[in-house]
């Protein structure tokens, strides 16, 4: 294939993302919340990314609880990660400015959706903020974790992202959309957020290959140990924020757990916590089959010897 084969190529998958994007495009108020709240008779989150079912001493109500607890923090870190995610995406349409047109429009409207979704969840938190218990905190600043995500080099971080778009994608498809017993307004987000996140992986990917063909072999695995190094930071903030809360699920459950319940508590958390934002993206085949056109098998192992820590 020569090169202005594959650059004709890529500009009809940018201007198919553009025609997506303006398909779906939705509004916050009159699409996704239209005057709602949640409601707390049903889950957040399905019991295959909670994993509630795990702890059997716990009863249905406290189940529904700490799905609703870890929902709250689904969102927030969604909220998280889309503050670097825009600036990165933000940084690269730059290299089409005097260039591919149609890639510059594909992916500044790429950066205005997931300023969209910050604000959305910026409000799903006052929603949660106003109907379930005091006490609960969102640790991570999302300002102070993009400052060291982007401080990695740019195939690291749209690495990273790709990772992140691909999970978003299976969770909804099979977990979200398919559980009947969630609250339909916490559903409607993710229908919502899903909608547009399905031509970001697209552009992630195109953006990918394109960084990736400027790098020598040396760049390339000092890039693949700043994923890993990403990596270990995310599920630094993980460990951290399940810790806070299971502390708070705990204060709120209204009874007395012993220690081995509380322990309990805490390790299925951080488990469902690493399954959901770490380990269920990696197991993604399009995440995996993207990376090894670009990576040695022993970069691969690297990487999998790090996720392999975390189960």
């Amino acid at each position: 294939m020569t090169l202005d084969t594959t650059l004709e190529i890529n500009t009809a998958r940018y201007a198919k993302c553009i025609e997506a994007s303006k398909r779906v495009c939705w509004d916050i108020d009159n699409d996704v919340i239209r005057g709602r709240e949640y409601d707390l008779n049903k889950k957040f989150l399905p019991d295959g990314l909670s994993m509630v079912n795990e702890l059997s001493f716990l009863t249905e109500h406290e189940k529904r609880f700490l799905s609703q607890v870890q929902g709250r923090t689904y969102a927030n870190i969604f909220g998280l990660v889309e503050r670097f995610i825009s600036v990165k995406v933000l940084e690269v349409s730059r290299d089409h400015a005097l260039g591919d047109q149609i890639a510059l429009e594909a992916l500044i409207r790429f950066s205005d959706e997931e300023l969209k979704h910050q604000e959305l969840f910026r409000r799903l938190e006052s929603l949660a903020a106003r109907q379930l218990p005091a006490g609960y905190r969102f640790l991570p600043q999302p300002n102070d974790v993009a400052r060291v995500v982007l401080g990695k080099s740019t195939w690291a971080v749209l690495a990273l992202t790709l990772h992140i778009e691909l999970f978003t994608q299976v969770h909804y498809l099979e977990s979200i959309a398919k559980d009947p017993e969630l609250s339909a307004l916490w559903k409607d987000v993710f229908l919502f957020h899903w909608k547009e996140e399905s031509q970001h992986a697209i552009l992630d990917e195109l953006e990918l290959v394109r960084e990736d063909e400027h790098l020598t072999p040396e760049d390339r695995d000092t890039a693949v140990n700043e994923l890993i190094e990403l990596v270990v930071a995310v599920d630094g903030i993980l460990q951290v924020q399940s810790a806070q809360d299971a502390e708070y699920f705990i204060a709120n459950c209204n009874r007395p757990f012993h220690s081995q319940e509380s322990k309990a508590i805490k390790d299925r958390l951080l488990k469902a916590f690493r399954w959901q934002y770490l380990l269920s993206g990696a197991l993604v085949p399009h995440f995996g089959k993207v990376l090894s056109r670009m990576i040695t098998p022993t970069q691969s192992d690297r990487i999998g010897a790090a996720l392999a820590t975390l189960n």
